[in-house]
């Protein structure tokens, strides 16, 4: 098996830690692997198979011989090295939002649309983290009738906000403990005890970047122009994996029994659903592993074509690295 040059852009945030660990995890092929991140970082090592790996400053010079350039970096960074990455020969798969809905780069799920991949011009986007798990959830609902539109509330962990996210949930459950004043900086409020309906920035029509991600980025991956989607995103108490309420349309009815077996026996999911016994999608469960957990699924009650079900997963690992790690697989194949 061909063995490949790998470089992690913002290699020391969460998601490129995550990265290096699923890397690991999957025995993906790696003769060698370049932490790239800040000039403030440079010299840390990093465990990596059994030893240690030393972060690189990044610069334009960084990418010559890289085989596959892995993005967990901001939006910024993404844009200011990209050229150089594309002109160095590698393919960037790139965890931020910068290129994700220019027409000339592909938008990937790989249980969803692994043939885009192949049409890359050297980089390969990977979708919102709850656009991502929402989809891979209802994916398999899509190939029984097309879905005409979707209504969500995603219920998104602190950790969605980065490494400081879960931080700042643990200090403030501590300073409220010890009757202490708390000092939000992650997040516009307190987040613990608390939920804020507030993520992303908000636009003219009164929805947020956030939440609009999980239209335009839906209709792109499942190659469907006239999905209408609304979504509200809220920030919750969790440290870790993504919860997302969903009502769906479907073209035709579908029975129960139906969406169940095709959910059960779809990549990348796992059936959850017995709420007799207490049986359901949690975020606890779904944290550190890379399934989408679906559960509660019904009908809906004003649509005769809708169906509504609840999922978790976790959103820095299938929500980003395990994702784009699942994107590079696809050209190890």
């Amino acid at each position: 098996m061909k063995e490949f040059v790998v470089a992690i852009l913002g290699a020391t945030g969460a998601v490129g830690r995550e990265m290096m660990k699923v890397l690991e995890e999957r025995n993906f092929p790696v003769s060698k692997l370049i932490p790239l991140a800040s000039a403030r970082s440079a010299g840390m090592k990093i465990p990596f198979k059994g030893g240690e790996v030393e972060v690189q400053a990044i610069t334009e010079e960084s990418f010559k011989g890289v085989d596959i350039v892995l993005g967990a970096s901001p939006n910024k960074v993404a844009q200011q090295y990209a050229d150089a990455i594309v002109k160095a020969g590698c393919v960037f798969i790139d965890n931020s939002s910068a290129f994700r809905m220019d027409p000339n780069v592909p938008l990937v799920v790989p249980e969803i649309n692994p043939e885009d991949a192949y049409k890359h011009n050297g980089i390969i986007s990977n979708p919102n983290c709850s656009t991502i798990i929402t989809l891979v959830a209802i994916n398999a609902i899509n190939k029984l009738s097309e879905i005409v539109t979707v209504v969500a509330s995603t219920y998104q962990a602190t950790s969605g906000a980065g490494a400081n996210g879960p931080k700042e949930l643990a200090q403030e459950v501590k300073d409220i403990e010890a009757g202490n004043p708390v000092h939000p900086e992650t997040f516009q409020y307190q987040i613990a005890y608390n939920l804020i309906p507030h993520i992303g920035s908000f636009l003219d029509n009164g929805y947020t970047t956030e939440e609009m991600k999980m239209q335009n980025e839906g209709r792109k991956i499942m190659h469907l122009p006239n999905l209408k989607v609304n979504c509200t995103c809220v920030r919750v108490p969790v440290f870790r994996s993504h919860s997302i309420s969903v009502t769906l349309v479907t073209k035709e009815h579908l029975t129960i029994d139906a969406v169940k077996s095709a959910i059960a026996n779809e990549k990348g999911c796992r059936l959850v659903d017995d709420p007799a016994n207490k049986v359901y999608p949690m975020p606890l469960d779904t944290s550190d592993q890379d399934l989408v957990w679906v559960g509660r699924i019904r009908e809906d009650l004003i649509n005769p074509n809708g169906i509504t079900l609840f999922c978790c997963g976790d959103q820095v690992r299938k929500g980003a690295a395990t994702n784009a790690i699942q994107i590079a697989e696809l050209f190890v194949k």
